[in-house]
Formats: C-alpha cells, sequence, structure tokens
C-alpha cells in the first residue's frame, strides 16, 4: 500500500499514532488485531483526528524503528515480526510498521495471557476479542473446520445414519432437475466430508451431523421478524425457527415470502404473480447464512423486514482471507466445509461463489438497488431495499396485493387465482427473460437449456425455470428427453408431443 493510501484516514487495516506511546501496549495489541485479521499497519507521526503529519524527529528514527520492533516482537506470541520502513511525507519522516495476517491464530499479549490478551479489528478500532472469536480464531491457526469436529457428547447409531443419509438423499432428489441422476447418500460419503469420524474404531458424529440432524448440541436457530419503520423500535411479528438445514431454509423463505408485497403483472392475458425482491435471491441468501455462518457464536441467524428493506444477519467474523470485496468478485471461502458439501449435495450450492454474483444479478434485474453488505468483523449483513411498489407490469397494468393477504401457507387469499410460493413457482421469472427465449424460438426450429443461458446470460437452474414456465403457459413445447432435450415454439409443431 502506498504512503499516500495510507494518509486517507484511519480504517479496518490503518492506525495512527503521533508519537510511539510510553506504554508499548497501546499499540502492540493492534499488532495483534493486525495478525488476527486481514493485517494492516500503524502509522507513527501521524495525528489520528486531523491526520496532520508531524513526523518524527530526524535523530530519533532509527531507534524509534527499532523500540517499535523490539515492543511487538517482544509482547505478541506466537511471533509477529513487523515489517517496519520509513517515509518521506512533505519532508517529514513517518514511520510504517507492517502486520501480515497471521497463520498460527490467536495472536495475543504475552503478559496478559490470550484470554485477556487477544484481540481484533472492530469497525476501524481495536477491541478484546471474546471466546466465541477466540474459538474461531483456534479453528483457523489449526486449519480444521469446526463442523468436522467431534461433538462430544453425542452418539451415533446405524439407524441415525441409514435416516440421515435418507433425508439427504431424499432433498437431492426434490431440488434435482432429474432425480434419476442422484446417487444415494452411504456412509463412506459422510465420511468423506466429515459428517462423520472415526475414532478407536467406532463411528463419531460431528458437529455437521448435528447441524444436519437438527440436534441442540449445536445451536441452530433462525429468528425472522417484521418491524414497523425502518428501525427494531416497533415489533409487528417475530418468530424464531429450530430444525434441520433443510427446515430453516424452508420456514424462513416462507415467513419472507409471506411477509412482503406481491403484486401481478399482465403481458397480453397472461397474469403472472411477481414479488417485490426475487424470491430466488432470498433463497439464496438465506442458504449462505446457514452454510457459512459461524456455529461457534452461539447467536442466531437474524432475518428482519423493515418498511424499506430485508436485512439478513448471520454469526461470526468472515473466515481467514475473505473480505466483502473479494466476497462480492465472486471468491468463495469456505467456513464449514462438511456442511457446504452436503449443502452442494443436496442442490443448495450450484458453483463455489457463484451464490452472492446470483443474488446481485437478480436483484438488478428486478430493478432494486444493488445489495448492501456490511460489516464482517462480528457478523455479515445483507442489506437488499424494496422499492416502495407493489408491482410494475409491462403494459402499465398494476394490481398490488399486501403482505398480510397472506396465510401463513403462502397462499394469496381473498383472489380469484391462489399462487404458491413454492421455491420453483414462475414468480421468479421476469417478462422480459420470457420474451427474449420466445424471440429466439421464432428465430429457431428448436434451443437447448445452453442456448437459453447463453441469451439471457443466468444459471442453469433459472434457464430451466424460464422454459419450463413457457410450457405451463403453452407458448413453448419440449422435444426429447435427457441430454437430447430440445425446446420449440408451440405453434412451429402440429404433431403431438409425449
Amino acid at each position: 500500500m502506498s504512503i499516500e493510501a495510507l494518509l486517507n484516514g484511519e480504517s479496518k487495516n490503518v492506525e495512527y499514532k503521533l508519537t510511539p506511546p510510553s506504554r508499548s501496549i497501546n499499540y502492540t495489541k493492534t499488532a495483534v488485531a493486525f495478525a488476527n485479521g486481514q493485517g494492516g499497519c500503524l502509522v507513527f507521526g501521524v495525528e489520528d483526528q486531523t491526520l496532520r503529519v508531524a513526523g518524527i524527529a530526524e535523530d530519533k528514527v532509527f531507534t524509534v524503528m527499532d523500540s517499535i520492533s523490539d515492543a511487538i516482537v517482544n509482547s505478541c506470541e506466537p511471533l509477529i515480526i513487523p515489517d517496519i520502513t520509513m517515509h518521506d511525507v512533505n519532508g517529514k519522516t513517518v514511520i510504517v510498521a507492517e502486520i501480515a495476517p497471521g497463520l498460527q491464530r490467536p495472536y495475543h499479549i504475552k503478559s496478559l495471557g490470550q484470554e485477556q490478551g487477544t484481540f481484533v479489528r472492530v469497525a476501524g478500532t481495536t477491541r478484546q476479542a471474546d471466546q466465541p472469536t477466540i474459538r474461531e480464531l483456534t479453528i483457523e491457526g489449526s486449519n480444521r473446520s469446526f463442523d468436522q469436529v467431534q461433538c462430544l457428547g453425542l452418539s451415533v447409531t446405524e439407524e441415525d445414519v441409514e435416516a440421515l443419509c435418507a433425508s439427504l438423499t431424499k432433498t437431492a432428489k426434490d431440488n434435482a432437475e432429474d432425480p434419476s441422476k442422484v446417487k444415494t447418500v452411504t456412509e463412506k460419503q459422510l465420511l468423506q466430508w466429515g459428517v462423520l469420524a472415526e475414532q478407536d474404531g467406532q463411528l463419531v458424529p460431528t458437529n455437521a451431523y448435528a447441524i444436519l440432524t437438527g440436534n441442540t448440541a449445536v445451536r441452530s436457530v433462525v429468528q425472522c421478524g417484521v418491524f414497523k419503520g425502518t428501525t427494531k423500535a416497533v415489533f409487528v411479528d417475530r418468530r424464531e425457527f429450530t430444525g434441520t438445514p433443510q427446515e430453516l431454509i424452508e420456514k424462513s423463505y416462507q415467513y419472507v415470502l409471506r411477509n412482503i408485497h406481491m403484486g401481478a403483472r399482465f403481458k397480453g392475458v397472461y397474469r403472472q404473480d411477481v414479488y417485490e425482491i426475487p424470491p430466488d435471491a432470498i433463497r439464496e441468501l438465506i442458504v449462505n447464512a446457514i452454510v457459512h455462518r459461524s456455529y461457534i457464536d452461539h447467536s442466531s441467524i437474524q432475518i428482519a423486514i423493515y418498511d424499506d428493506r430485508l436485512e439478513i444477519t448471520s454469526p461470526g467474523r468472515l473466515p481467514m482471507g475473505q473480505t466483502i470485496e473479494r466476497m462480492k468478485q465472486g471468491y468463495s471461502k469456505i467456513r464449514n466445509e462438511a456442511l457446504a458439501s452436503a449443502f452442494e449435495y443436496m442442490g443448495y450450492i450450484e458453483h463455489w461463489g457463484s451464490g452472492i454474483l446470483r443474488v446481485m444479478q437478480e436483484v438488478r434485474d428486478a430493478g432494486l438497488p444493488e445489495p448492501e453488505f456490511l460489516g464482517g468483523d462480528t457478523d455479515l449483513r445483507i442489506n437488499i431495499y424494496r422499492n416502495g411498489s407493489e408491482a410494475v407490469s409491462d403494459d402499465g397494468i398494476v394490481t398490488g396485493l399486501r403482505r398480510d393477504s397472506l396465510s401463513d401457507d403462502g397462499i394469496v387469499e381473498g383472489t380469484t387465482s391462489k399462487t404458491s410460493a413454492a421455491p420453483n413457482a414462475a414468480i421468479a421469472v421476469l417478462p422480459s427473460q420470457k420474451e427474449r427465449i420466445l424471440d429466439a424460438l421464432r428465430k429457431n426450429a428448436s434451443i437447448s437449456v445452453s442456448d437459453a443461458i447463453r441469451i439471457l446470460g443466468v444459471q442453469e437452474r433459472q434457464a430451466q425455470r424460464i422454459l419450463k414456465s413457457l410450457i405451463e403457459e403453452g407458448s413453448a413445447v419440449k422435444i426429447g428427453a435427457a441430454r437430447a432435450t430440445r425446446y420449440a415454439e408451440a405453434k412451429k409443431r402440429t404433431e403431438p408431443y409425449e
């Protein structure tokens, strides 16, 4: 990082000191925090409030550099070796101590011990780490995944293993486009993922096993609430869900759909029910929160619906090496490796790192502001802002349903057309996407799913959903089966189809 960039103000990775404090702990604890996080720089000779460059006296520069280095090396454990350099800023000398992200976490101040001397950066300040954070750092430092560690106090029988295998297999088939291609989960697969482990020739359950079976040995709770206004001052409704990941995903997803607006879009004589926030984006964020949260932190996932936004908060600092910027670029850092493998098998995760990118694209396609990503130091919060209207139709005809018009099972009440809020409903399909596919069908004898993916720039699941909706409304027909499947415009075909 250039010296110019370092002088833009304190941040998560930069801290200023006008002069080296007489008590070195005032900056060595920040060195520890940097090593426990994404790294950072201590800049000496700059006033933190005004950014005034005072500099370090020339006759003391090398003495100060040595004292900073000695203080950090001698005070911190495991060993932290800073890269200390001096820079000229408008004729004044500034000293920079750069601390790299550490691999032997947790780092702490020797004299205070690990429990009291471990520090982390939170919102640009140095704070003492709590016990869940220290445990998370310890897991990172041991290069292990918490969910693959044996769950103490929990045992497992052959019947338990068979039941979990059957549950995972059923979910995978339910989510698959072609259930016949889904392989049955076996005990060997659970061992390979880290859902089970072997100890003294016996099978033992890991934390992932507890999570996947909904066992309370590992806390897994989703709290949902609706609030009046834009703060949590006034509750309208709240629910707390427990159970297996599959149950948490479905219950939370349906809760959100019941409590956001839905309107109707008309294309010619066809009516399409449309939620104000794309359901696929909602589901993806819930899945991400459940699979990537810190289960060491006993806090709950929180899903809050305000007048202006949907807010999803996932407990735990971002994993080592992950940042919000990298996440938005599609970089994936897996915290819970066993869960991630199971979720991928069940069809909740398509490709590593693609989930957030899909959410951002779906939200943009819906005409909403780009999702807002906040935190990362103690938890991750994602906001999707609502547009304030129920729906906008292509031809200017709008009908709207308030969120209180939905029953608990997600069915619209008080209308002649009842629309299911199931995950694969056509509500997530944009009219513009269907029109582009119809245009391609008019110009070609037939197209494949791959053609639809290329035309729309969407994932395979979304392309299949769009083609399915066109078939259901009679605009397209399916030709062939399996890999030879193609789609044609309905009126181009006169012979019957199977």
